[in-house]
């Protein structure tokens, strides 16, 4: 994972990481992955590579069947839409997924300053790919991944999080 130098990194990445966490391999809970995608890197694939980082040893310890049992797109941008990160992630209509929505939007402290920092970095107009993945590890933790990349700059910024 090749990271931009953090003096390159932009204030609405580092207000989302003083909010959801910074770069981590906690495991659990959130945490903010900000990455310059090579040109043949695939957004998704390197979601799972952040994924994958985040977990850290229990992704050995459960086994890559576990993690990635529940891992898939319940969520894609379709090209050239408004962007609204927060309607977006309220109209996520897979159940499974959906129990998350709340805890990275309203259940926690500064909620309206998280929305604003989600807004800020998701809804920027030249963020053009955005998806959202279902995670877990098939057993009781589960939660989101988003994933958004800048087309002209291949800038990505990843949001974990995860909860049992």
């Amino acid at each position: 994972m090749t990271s931009v130098k953090k003096q390159h990194k932009p204030a609405a990445i580092t207000n989302l990481e003083a909010i959801y966490g910074p770069p981590s391999q906690a495991g659990f809970g959130s945490a903010v992955f900000y990455s310059q995608l090579l040109a043949a890197d695939d957004l998704e694939q390197k979601a799972i590579e952040i994924y994958r980082f985040f977990v850290g040893g229990l992704w050995e310890r459960f086994g890559e069947d576990a993690w990635m049992g529940p891992w898939h797109e319940v969520y894609a941008r379709p090209y050239g839409a408004a962007p609204d990160i927060v309607a977006e992630l309220r109209g996520i209509k897979d159940p499974d997924a959906a129990v998350s929505v709340p805890m990275i939007l309203d259940n926690l402290d500064r909620a309206d300053k998280a929305r604003a920092a989600l807004a800020a970095v998701y809804d920027a107009f030249t963020l053009t790919d955005l998806r959202v993945y279902a995670l877990g590890d098939g057993g009781a933790m589960s939660g989101l991944l988003l994933a958004g990349c800048h087309d002209s700059t291949r800038e990505a910024i990843f949001l974990v999080f995860l909860l049992d």
